[in-house]
């Protein structure tokens, strides 16, 4: 159930985590592959962001691989007692850095034993299950089999929550049928818009949203309407694009990623602007329009 407090945290599962958490993606080498080119700066990014009180970490063991969760338990590890980590199942990487389905009961149960190992936990809070096909893409299959199996890791004490990713609302739906479902982590922003319906139902129905891709991903969003309502507020476009989305829905929790304290602290900024009703409808027209520069 997703309550929301004065202060702005919502509760995912059962634990209260501020909107504005952090995506650890970013902290491996290029494409998501490999060890980072600046160790050092990935930990101080990690210590830094916890430092300013973020306590909702998103992160998957195929980050690297293994590479994401080793940095994460290097920097924070003992935990405190407030943080809660987020990892995700249901790929594997090539050795040549590809991202290829691991959808199985038995994958699944090996990839949560890798998060626990490279974590250092005895369980993980909320483990969400990423469908398959396609790096970003979505389908319309069943997803039973696999959010069984999932279930029965969360019935074994091996994870607390269950999550859903890259999913449709059918298939949310199909897994909640099996298992209580705290979260949805879909792509969604200012420009993408697919999940409007979905982000509202789950409000409705007290689940978390957690949009990746927060900033456009790996075509960073671009929009004249967006730059004209940043330099009225005096931030930066993508502030102003992590702040729609807090105003969006208060089901909405953050993960925007980077491997950059400065980068970590602008973003972490955003939760402290205050758009206008004008603004908001300024940048709500950007989903429905062809304005991108």
């Amino acid at each position: 159930m997703t309550k929301i407090d004065k202060a702005g945290s919502v509760t995912l599962g059962d634990r209260a985590v501020k909107r504005m958490g952090y995506g650890a993606m970013q902290l491996a080498g290029p494409h998501v592959f490999g060890p980072p080119k600046d160790r050092d700066a990935a930990l101080a990014v990690l210590r830094t962001a916890v430092a300013e009180g973020v306590n909702h970490i998103d992160t998957s063991d195929f980050y690297g691989p293994h590479v994401v969760n080793q940095l994460i338990r290097e920097a924070l590890s003992p935990y405190p007692d407030d943080l809660v980590i987020v990892t995700k199942v249901g790929a594997v990487r090539g050795e040549d850095g590809s991202w290829n389905a691991a959808q199985e009961p038995g994958q699944l149960h090996a990839a949560v034993e890798d998060n626990l190992r490279n974590l250092g936990l005895s369980r993980i809070e909320v483990v969400n299950f990423r469908i398959h096909p396609g790096h970003h893409g979505r389908g319309d299959h069943s997803i039973a089999r696999s959010f069984e199996a999932m279930a029965a890791m969360q019935a074994e004490g091996l994870i607390r929550h269950l999550g859903i990713s890259n999913a449709t609302a059918s298939q949310v739906a199909e897994a909640r049928a099996i298992a209580p479902v705290v979260c949805v982590q879909n792509q969604y922003n200012l420009a993408h818009r697919e999940d409007d319906a979905l982000i509202d139902a789950l409000a409705a129905d007290g689940i978390a949203y957690v949009p990746f891709f927060p900033l456009g991903g790996f075509t960073p969003l671009q929009s004249s309407c967006l730059d004209a309502v940043a330099q009225q507020l005096g931030a930066s476009p993508m502030q102003v694009a992590l702040a729609w989305l807090l105003r969006r829905s208060p089901n909405i929790l953050l993960i925007p990623g980077t491997s950059s304290v400065a980068h970590l602290r602008e973003n972490l900024a955003a939760a402290t602007l205050d758009l206008s009703a004008e603004a908001m409808a300024t940048l709500d027209a950007i989903g429905s329009s062809s304005d991108r520069a």
